[in-house]
C-alpha cells in the first residue's frame, strides 16, 4: 500500500476540554447539541466583554478607546503647539489606530470639541460649526469645513508619555504603537462627563469642578479618611443651571457611585417686555424638547404662556417665553419646573474600567484608584529619569578619567594606526568600558579646553546628587505623593474655573400643582358619523336650532358632560386616540365643528367608529362584533399614567366591529341580526376582561350567512316594551322581531 503524503494525512483534531469534548462533532456544518450555558460562554460572553472593554466604558484615565486614539493621533501630528488643521485630516490619520468609519471618528471628535459645549473642560480647540450639545436640530458641519487642534489642558495628558509612564501596545494591524492609557496629571475621569451603554450594563459619569476635585484629591492624599463632600459640593455641568441640593442623595452618589441629582434651568425676567429668558438648561434635555413640551401644555390649558420661541444665537442659548398680562413669572417657572424638562434628573452610574474589569465605584474610591494609577506613572517616570541620569553619569565618569590626563589620551589616539583600534586602545589605556570610550572618542577638538573640562567635572558632582535624590524618591511613597500634590495644585491654579452649576436649596419652596387648571362647566359633546366633533355649552344650545352637518352625514352621539372630560375616539383600525374636551374650543350648532381625523392626526384612510367621554374612567365598555360576540372591558384599561395620545389594539381586530357601547354600571342592550331576530340581555350577564383586545364571548347565536347588524342601549321604558326579546341565558338566537327601534338613533349618555 502506498505511503500517505503529508497532504493526505488526516487533519489533526483540536484539543478540547472535558466540558467541550461531548459537544464536539467532526465535520463542517454539523449541528452540535450542547448546553446553552456553553454556547453563551463561547459566543456571547466574548462579544459582551469586547463591547464593555473596547468600546463603551471609560478607563481610569477618563477616556474610552476611541477618545484616546483620537487625542494621541492629534498629539503625534504636532497639534498640541502647532496651528489648527482640517478635521478631515485628523480623522484620516486617526483611522490608522481606530479601524472604524470616518463618520464615527468625527462624531467622537465633535463631542470633545469646545464648540459643541458638551464638556466642562474641552480637549479640542475647534473652529467652525461643531453643533451644540443642547440642541438636536443644530447639526455639526462636515469634517472638510472645520478645523481643530488640541487645547492647552492636553499638556496634562501627554507631559510624561515619552518617559515610559504607560504601556504601549501595537495597533490593529501591528504597524504602530499606541498607549494603553494616558498619564493624566489630574483625575480627568471625574472632570468631564462620560456616558456609555455596554451589554447588560451602562455607565454615566457626571462632571465635577476641576478646582474642587483637585483640592479634594490633595486632602484625600494627606488624609485617607477625608470626606470629599467638604470640598466637592456636587456635580458641575457644562451647561450651568441650578443643582438642587439633597445631601442624602449626593452622599449616596459619593459613596456608591449610583443615584440621581436634580438640575433645573436658569432664567431671568425682562419686565419691559414681560418675557422670561431661559439661558441655561439641564444636561439631559434639549431646547427643542423644552419648547415642544411648553407648547403642548399651552394647548392643554396652560393659559399663562402667550408665546415661546428659540432665540439661540452666537451669544449662546436663549429660550424666550412671552407672558400674558398679570402673570407672576416666578410662579409660572415653578409650575414649568414640575411639568417640563426645565427641571430634570441626571442618573449617575459610575461604572468604569479598573485594570480591565468594570467596577461601580463612589467618588472617593475613584480618586483612590486614580491615585494608585498616577503613583505608578510617577514611579515609572522617576525610574526613567534615574536610568537616563545614570547612563549620563556613566559616560561622564569615563570622560573624567580622560580629562585628568588629556595629553595621554591625545597621544593614544594619535599613535593608533587604524581608526577601529581607537576605542579599544582608550579602553586599555584608561580602564574604561566600550560605551565610555565611544563617548570620549566622539568629543570634538574644540572642547579640549579648561572651561569644558571644569564644566564636565561639575556635571559629575551634580548628577551624582540628582541620582541620589531620585533614588530616594523612588523608594518613598510619601515623596511620590508630594510630587502628585504639587502637580494637582499647578493644574488647579492653571486650569481651574468657577462653578457653572450653582447650588440651591429648595426645602422651603412651596409646592405647585402639576395639573393645569381647566375650567369646569357643563357642555354637550357631539360626534357625527363623518367624524366631525362639537363642544357646545347649554346656553348656546338653547339659542340654536338644528345641528349643521355635511350632506349625507348624521349625528351619531350626543353626550352631556363637563369641559374636564377625557375623550376616547375609537377608529376602524382598532386604535384609540385620547384627547380632552378642554383641548377643543366651544362651538355652535351652526358650524360643522372639528374634523377629528385631522385634529388628532389619524393615519391616512383612518376614520372614527365611536366616542367615549369620562371623568374618572369608571364603568365598562361593551364591544359588540358582527359575529355575535361581545367583549366587556373596564374603562380603566384605557387609562394611562403617562400622557399617551394613541393606544394600539384598543379592541379585537379578528372580527368586524358592530358597535361600542358605554354601559357604565350595567344596563339592558338589544342586538338585532340580519335574519330578523333580536335579543335583549343585561350586561351584568357578561364577565369583564382586563385585556383590551379580548375576543369576548358569544351572546347571539347566528345562522349561516347572518350577522349582527345593530346594537344599542335600551332605556327603562324600552326595556319594558321589548321584554319579550329578553333572554336569561347566553348565547341565544332570539325570536323574530318587527318593532325593533332604528339602530341609527341618537344615543344620549
Amino acid at each position: 500500500m502506498a505511503k500517505k503524503s503529508s497532504k493526505d494525512k488526516e487533519p489533526k483534531q483540536p484539543k478540547l476540554s472535558q466540558r467541550h469534548a461531548e459537544a464536539y462533532i467532526q465535520g463542517a456544518g454539523t449541528v452540535v447539541d450542547e448546553p446553552i450555558t456553553i454556547t453563551l460562554e463561547k459566543n456571547y460572553m466574548p462579544y459582551a466583554m469586547s463591547v464593555i472593554v473596547s468600546r463603551a466604558f471609560p478607563e481610569i484615565d477618563g477616556f474610552k478607546p476611541s477618545h484616546r486614539k483620537l487625542l494621541y493621533t492629534m498629539y503625534k501630528m504636532g497639534l498640541l503647539t502647532g496651528p489648527r488643521t482640517k478635521s478631515a485630516n485628523i480623522v484620516g490619520q486617526t483611522m490608522k489606530l481606530n479601524p472604524h468609519g470616518d463618520q464615527a471618528i468625527y462624531e467622537t471628535m465633535v463631542r470633545l470639541a469646545r464648540g459643541n459645549e458638551a464638556l466642562l473642560h474641552p480637549y479640542i480647540d475647534s473652529k467652525g460649526n461643531f453643533g451644540k450639545a443642547y440642541s438636536s436640530d443644530m447639526a455639526y458641519a462636515a469634517s472638510r469645513y472645520t478645523e481643530a487642534k488640541l487645547e492647552p489642558i492636553c499638556n496634562e495628558l501627554f507631559s510624561d508619555i515619552d518617559k515610559d509612564t504607560v504601556n504601549f501596545v501595537p495597533n490593529y494591524d501591528n504597524t504602530m504603537q499606541e498607549p494603553e492609557l494616558l498619564p493624566v496629571t489630574f483625575p480627568s475621569i471625574l472632570v468631564n462627563s462620560n456616558v456609555g451603554i455596554g451589554v447588560s450594563m451602562a455607565s454615566a459619569v457626571c462632571p465635577f469642578n476641576l478646582r474642587e476635585l483637585c483640592e479634594a484629591t490633595v486632602s484625600l492624599i494627606r488624609d485617607p479618611d477625608f470626606d470629599v463632600m467638604q470640598t466637592m459640593k456636587g456635580p458641575d455641568f457644562p451647561g450651568g443651571g441650578y443643582l438642587i441640593y439633597d445631601e442624602e442623595k449626593l452622599r449616596q452618589i459619593f459613596a456608591t457611585g449610583r443615584g440621581a441629582v436634580k438640575v433645573r434651568a436658569k432664567y431671568s425676567y425682562d419686565k419691559s417686555s414681560n418675557c422670561i429668558e431661559i439661558t441655561e438648561i439641564p444636561p439631559t434635555t434639549t431646547v427643542e424638547a423644552i419648547i415642544e413640551k411648553v407648547i403642548e401644555l399651552a394647548k392643554g390649558g396652560l393659559k399663562e404662556v402667550a408665546y415661546i420661541r428659540d432665540e439661540t444665537d452666537l451669544q449662546g442659548l436663549k429660550i424666550a417665553i412671552d407672558l400674558k398680562r398679570g402673570v407672576d413669572p416666578d410662579e409660572l417657572m415653578r409650575k414649568l419646573y414640575k411639568l417640563t424638562p426645565l427641571q430634570d434628573s441626571f442618573s449617575a452610574n459610575f461604572n468604569i474600567l479598573v485594570n480591565g474589569y468594570p467596577k461601580v465605584l463612589g467618588v472617593t474610591d475613584i480618586i483612590k484608584e486614580w491615585l494608585k494609577f498616577r503613583m505608578g506613572c510617577v514611579r515609572r517616570r522617576v525610574s526613567f529619569d534615574l536610568m537616563k541620569k545614570k547612563e549620563r553619569l556613566h559616560l561622564l565618569e569615563g570622560l573624567e578619567k580622560i580629562l585628568l590626563d588629556i595629553d595621554r589620551a591625545i597621544k593614544i589616539v594619535r599613535e593608533t594606526e587604524e581608526e577601529a583600534d581607537v576605542v579599544p586602545n582608550l579602553m586599555i589605556g584608561f580602564s574604561i568600558d566600550e560605551i565610555q570610550a565611544e563617548y570620549v572618542a566622539e568629543i570634538k577638538l574644540r572642547h579640549l579646553n579648561r572651561e569644558y573640562i571644569l564644566n564636565r567635572l561639575k556635571d559629575v558632582t551634580d548628577l551624582a546628587a540628582e541620582i541620589a535624590e531620585l533614588s530616594d524618591v523612588l523608594g518613598s511613597d510619601r515623596k511620590i505623593k508630594l510630587i502628585i500634590i504639587d502637580e494637582l495644585k499647578k493644574v488647579a491654579e492653571k486650569y481651574g474655573q468657577p462653578r457653572r452649576t450653582e447650588i440651591i436649596y429648595t426645602d422651603d419652596e412651596p409646592e405647585v400643582s402639576t395639573v393645569p387648571e381647566v375650567s369646569d362647566y357643563p357642555c354637550r359633546l357631539i360626534l357625527t358619523r363623518g367624524g366631525y366633533f362639537k363642544k357646545i355649552t347649554p346656553q348656546s344650545l338653547r339659542m340654536s336650532g338644528e345641528q349643521k352637518v355635511k350632506e349625507n352625514d348624521v349625528v351619531t352621539q350626543e353626550i352631556d358632560l363637563s369641559n374636564r372630560a377625557e375623550l376616547l375616539f375609537f377608529t376602524d383600525n382598532a386604535k384609540c386616540y385620547k384627547s380632552k374636551a378642554s383641548a377643543f374650543s366651544d362651538s355652535k350648532a351652526s358650524v360643522l365643528g372639528d374634523f377629528i381625523p385631522v385634529a388628532l392626526k389619524f393615519d391616512e384612510g383612518e376614520s372614527v367608529r365611536g366616542m367615549v367621554a369620562t371623568l374618572d374612567y369608571s364603568g365598562c365598555l361593551l364591544f359588540v362584533y358582527r359575529n355575535g360576540k361581545a367583549a366587556k372591558v373596564p374603562l380603566s384599561s384605557f387609562e394611562t399614567k403617562t400622557n399617551r395620545k394613541v393606544l394600539l389594539k384598543a379592541y379585537c381586530e379578528k372580527a368586524e366591529l358592530c358597535a361600542i357601547l358605554d354601559i357604565r354600571d350595567g344596563c339592558d342592550v338589544m342586538l338585532r341580526s340580519t335574519n330578523g331576530r333580536a335579543i335583549v340581555f343585561n350586561t351584568g350577564m357578561i364577565l369583564p376582561k382586563s385585556t383590551r383586545d379580548t375576543q369576548g364571548v358569544q351572546v347571539m347565536t347566528l345562522k349561516a350567512g347572518a350577522h349582527v347588524e345593530s346594537a344599542h342601549i335600551l332605556s327603562e321604558e324600552q326595556a319594558k316594551d321589548y321584554s319579550k326579546y329578553r333572554t336569561k341565558t347566553l348565547p341565544a338566537a332570539g325570536p323574530f322581531a318587527k318593532d325593533v327601534p332604528d339602530p341609527e338613533q341618537t344615543t344620549l349618555m
